[in-house]
């Protein structure tokens, strides 16, 4: 394919860039619509992944503030902030595609971010927050991600996923050993209507694990009101950022993979297996976007999630699942707005409760990450892929699963050359990578 020729003008470079972002597919969804698509399926998964994101992911971010002298009002400033912007970007952009499209923040990054705080100021590492925002929104007008994604053997990146998503099920088998009268109880419920069609028709697994657990934790006392502290509207901290090489060496460009490889290959490897189309320049450019947005108030980067999209896409309808992460992204900017109670919530809820469903809601996508995985082409580098991942070994500041992908492709390339030929073949690096049946 001959080169495409280089725009001589501003004007000309904006619109390569603009043509670069993938179109709705359709007139975005009017309210009337989601509504009529709504159904207890959706609305049970919107709320469970956001019960997940609103509890483990959220801890790391309090537990790596509060490790790095931020204040109360920072940290309820961060929490405002990522929950806000990132619902409103979710709401936005799964209404225009009509696809679940959740974004949160970096989980990866914020571990990384953790260190800096140790030795930086906050507002230098504010600043390399923008810069990440910049970098990941040139890159994702550019176009080159796209192409990046697809040159990409799936069976890897699932390798990748699977290696992430495994540690839900093991805290599903611990939160079993650990806290059984909270566990066994959603856990019966969950096989009684799995193995009963007739039933699960009616009341959706997930949602009877959902019913039976949570009048139990209310009934064991597990839950305390008192906890949930006063309520009030957030006003985020606007945070003045200041420039420093030092930081931009540390953070920017390892932030920048963990959303462009890390979390961004986690979300889009799930919702391909679960037969959706990604947009993925225009959710590169809506998660630099988010990222900018969020720095504005000292919060990490925005990504397209794995873990709350693969919870979105359990089960229904895939036509109606985007108004699962519709849901998810209303109840984001609500918690946005009152985020100094967020810490009482978390103390509200039951480890055993979150990981029992979250595991739960896991075991379909686990099983078809295996699948992806192992069952043709590029199965010794996903599993390298996935022993790399499970290791959680970082390296230079980078999480485990960028270096899963990369030693899966790197084995890959030395053992299954024929594999990459066959791919090639198959599915040239600008035709678009179908869905997954």
């Amino acid at each position: 394919m001959a080169p495409a020729a280089i725009p001589d003008s501003l004007p000309e470079v904006a619109i390569t860039m603009l043509n670069a972002l993938e179109r709705p597919v359709a007139p975005p969804s009017e309210a009337r619509s989601v509504l009529a698509e709504l159904g207890p399926v959706y609305l049970a998964n919107g709320f469970i992944g956001f019960l997940f994101a609103a509890t483990g992911p959220l801890s790391i971010v309090l537990s790596v503030g509060s490790a790095g002298g931020l204040s109360q009002a920072q940290l309820a400033s961060w929490v405002s902030g990522v929950f806000f912007v990132n619902g409103l970007i979710t709401l936005a952009m799964s209404r225009a595609y009509r696809t679940p499209l959740c974004f949160y923040w970096t989980i990866p990054g914020t571990v990384l971010v953790g260190p800096a705080l140790q030795h930086l100021p906050f507002a230098e590492v504010t600043g390399a927050f923008y810069a990440t925002g910049v970098l990941i929104l040139v890159l994702g007008l550019s176009g080159w991600v796209g192409r990046a994604m697809r040159a990409v053997p799936m069976p890897i990146v699932m390798g990748m996923v699977a290696g992430v998503f495994l540690r839900f099920g093991l805290d599903l088998v611990r939160a079993l050993h650990k806290d059984i009268a909270v566990a066994a109880p959603m856990v019966g419920a969950f096989l009684l209507l799995s193995a009963v069609p007739r039933l699960g028709r009616r009341l959706p697994p997930l949602i009877g694990a959902l019913i039976v657990g949570a009048p139990i934790v209310v009934w064991l006392g597990r839950a305390h009101g008192a906890a949930l502290g006063s309520l009030q509207v957030a006003w985020p901290m606007l945070q003045t950022p200041s420039w420093s090489l030092a930081a931009m060496i540390e953070l920017v460009v390892p932030l920048a993979i963990t959303v462009l490889v890390v979390q961004n290959g986690q979300g889009i490897a799930v919702l391909h297996a679960a037969g959706h189309r990604v947009p993925v320049n225009a959710m590169t450019v809506m998660c630099g976007i988010g990222s900018l947005l969020a720095a504005g108030v000292g919060a990490a980067s925005t990504c397209l999630t794995g873990p709350t999209n693969a919870l979105l896409t359990h089960g229904g309808e895939r036509g109606r699942q985007y108004t699962a992460a519709i849901v998810t992204g209303v109840l984001s900017i609500v918690l946005g707005l009152v985020a100094p109670a967020v810490t009482g919530l978390m103390l509200a809820t039951p480890k055993a409760f979150i990981t029992t469903l979250a595991g739960l809601a896991m075991l379909r996508v686990l099983q078809g990450a295996f699948v992806t995985s192992f069952k043709d082409r590029f199965a010794l580098g996903a599993l390298v892929a996935f022993l790399v991942t499970v290791a959680d070994l970082p390296l230079l500041n980078i999480g485990a699963a960028f270096w899963g992908l990369v030693a899966g492709i790197a084995a890959s390339w030395l053992l299954e050359r024929s594999d990459f030929r066959a791919m090639r073949h198959a599915w040239p690096p600008d035709a678009d990578r179908p869905p997954a049946q």
